[in-house]
């Protein structure tokens, strides 16, 4: 009976060791983890930089003037004759002088394209729609790599036959660059913002929570352009001229003028306070 006893609190002994030893590893952790915070119980350096739940919201624009260096020219021929051939003809004949206008200037063919062609019939009563004859509608898309050609080319085309220039869009073949660089200047423009208005209210700002970038600023078709940079500039936060490389153009009764075109960035971003 003895030995039977003593048995027993030999393994009741193990357990009780191995108990310890289990709740020992599982709250160690939580001890290590209660030992590293300071002793007042305050946020580190690093996450007060980054403390979500006082921030700051703002925005930054910016916008970089830069002399275009390529050209979108969008011709038109529109005939009308009473017959569908007889209109057809007149159009062929038409659009292939105004082509050829425009490739005595120095334009490649690969950079003239046709960019639509209607035909419809033209009623002489909408009632009865009788056809009295017909309109087609023939435009062609010129890519000058030269943008000072603009005017020129418009001017040649309209002297061979051309009675519509329904489009002329100026743009950068460095829009990559120069969208990175508005951006850059708009997100320096935001920080500049919120590390004044934390001044302001005796603080400054730790590290950026959030950053935002608004196509907002798209404009005209193309990314990232306006021609209305001179009412922007009332606006934006950061602006930069860049100086230009091309001669002039639009003078000598041209009517196309090159002037500048602004690449734009529109970005927000939210800062935490410290």
């Amino acid at each position: 009976m003895k030995q039977f006893s003593i048995n027993m609190l030999g393994r009741i002994a193990v357990l009780l060791g191995l108990t310890l030893v289990l709740l020992f590893n599982v709250g160690l952790p939580t001890l290590q983890a209660q030992a590293s915070q300071s002793p007042t119980g305050t946020m580190t350096a690093a996450e007060s930089d980054c403390d979500a739940s006082r921030h700051v919201d703002v925005s930054g624009q910016a916008v970089v003037n830069v002399t275009p260096d390529r050209a979108l020219v969008q011709l038109g021929v529109q005939s009308n004759a009473t017959t569908l051939d007889e209109a057809q003809a007149l159009n062929v004949s038409t659009i292939k002088a105004v082509i050829a206008a425009v490739k005595a200037l120095g334009v490649d063919a690969k950079d003239i394209a046709t960019d639509s062609y209607t035909v419809e019939p033209v009623y002489s009563n909408y009632e009865t729609l009788f056809i009295k004859g017909y309109r087609i509608r023939n435009t062609v898309a010129v890519t000058l790599r030269d943008v000072t050609k603009a005017g020129p080319a418009v001017v040649a085309a309209l002297k061979a036959g051309a009675n519509t220039v329904d489009n002329v869009d100026l743009y950068t073949s460095e829009l990559r660059k120069y969208r990175d660089q508005a951006r850059d200047m708009a997100i320096k423009a935001a920080r500049e913002k919120a590390q004044a208005l934390a001044k302001a209210v005796g603080g400054d700002i730790g590290c950026a929570l959030t950053i935002n970038e608004s196509t907002s600023s798209y404009y005209n078709g193309w990314w990232w352009y306006g021609r209305n940079q001179n009412q922007n500039q009332w606006t934006q936060n950061a602006v930069q001229n860049i100086p230009s490389q091309a001669p002039a153009s639009g003078t000598d009764g041209e009517p196309i003028s090159i002037g500048q075109i602004s690449v734009k960035a529109d970005v927000t971003a939210t800062f935490s306070l410290k």
